[in-house]
């Protein structure tokens, strides 16, 4: 089944509803939002802007893309579907935000999962970054898009049944506020060994930490349900899909050049994949579904 499109929008500037004509969304005080011609609604306000181009530039988002679609890594899109499926793939409606959907690989891979079971399902991805944006909608139209922060999500209150935050930078008092009652929230984090060879190579002291933890979310949102590891190694890559990998992560400008050289010379270099989803069980603090997006 085809994915649906946002009915409700609040304004950043207010809070107020917000309603759409043909391409502007506009509430009540006269606030008006054009949508962009790659079909995503920019209501990430000025005075939230760190700089001009916030988020992600276009060569960081260009690179993560070109990465992900060469299937690396498949198994950790494949274990958030599974997950997410077990606990929510026969339910008629489903509304899910991808908070920091990057170039939307993630969520395009749930949404379409979930719309192949049946039922209405609206997948909307939100990102600080207007190229991030552009790449997750060129994967699929039928998603969704807000340039906005974790910080004030412009989403009515309990209109979510999943939120997602995948390496992201997760807010839990705004992520329990867009939850309904028993939805789900979803943390994808690094382990200690996640991409080890490759940060071996970058570093001479290598930290190896794990995930962060998870007791304020469980404060605010509700308690841990299921935890999932990926743990498992990548096929070899070659030096172009290690730079495409280097060129995506903070790893590009914290290195050395003298560093990043020699991991690319390196190749073929076969990495190890390490890391934990772990799915919170919303209390329902906010209240009663409001109905469908």
């Amino acid at each position: 089944m085809p994915l649906l499109a946002l009915q409700h929008l609040c304004c950043p500037i207010d809070g107020e509803a917000m309603q759409r004509s043909d391409q502007q969304w506009r509430c009540p005080r006269g606030h008006s939002f054009d949508i962009a011609r790659q079909g995503y609604i920019n209501l990430l306000p000025v005075q939230h802007k760190k700089s001009k181009d916030p988020g992600d530039s276009k060569a960081m988002v260009n690179a993560r893309k070109q990465f992900l679609d060469r299937g690396i890594y498949q198994p950790i899109a494949d274990a958030i579907t599974q997950l997410l499926l077990d606990e929510f793939g026969e339910a008629a409606s489903c509304s899910v935000l991808d908070a920091g959907c990057g170039d939307g690989y993630y969520l395009n891979n749930l949404a379409q999962a979930l719309a192949d079971r049946g039922g209405n399902v609206t997948a909307t991805g939100l990102d600080i970054s207007k190229w991030a944006l552009r790449c997750c909608l060129q994967r699929n139209r039928s998603l969704n898009g807000i340039v906005a922060s974790n910080r004030s999500v412009p989403l009515p209150t309990a209109s979510q049944n999943i939120v997602l935050c995948a390496f992201g930078f997760p807010v839990y008092s705004e992520f329990s506020r867009l939850l309904r009652d028993g939805g789900y929230y979803l943390q994808v984090d690094s382990g200690p060994d996640h991409l080890l060879e490759f940060r071996e190579k970058l570093y001479a002291e290598l930290r190896r930490s794990e995930p962060p933890s998870l007791d304020k979310a469980e404060q605010l949102i509700g308690p841990l349900h299921r935890r999932v590891r990926v743990h498992q190694q990548t096929r070899a890559l070659s030096r172009s899909e290690l730079e495409e990998l280097l060129s995506m992560t903070p790893h590009n400008y914290r290195a050395t050049h003298e560093a990043r050289q020699a991991l690319l010379s390196s190749a073929p270099m076969s990495l190890t994949l390490d890391v934990e989803l772990r799915l919170l069980r919303c209390h329902g603090a906010f209240g009663e579904d409001p109905g469908n997006e």
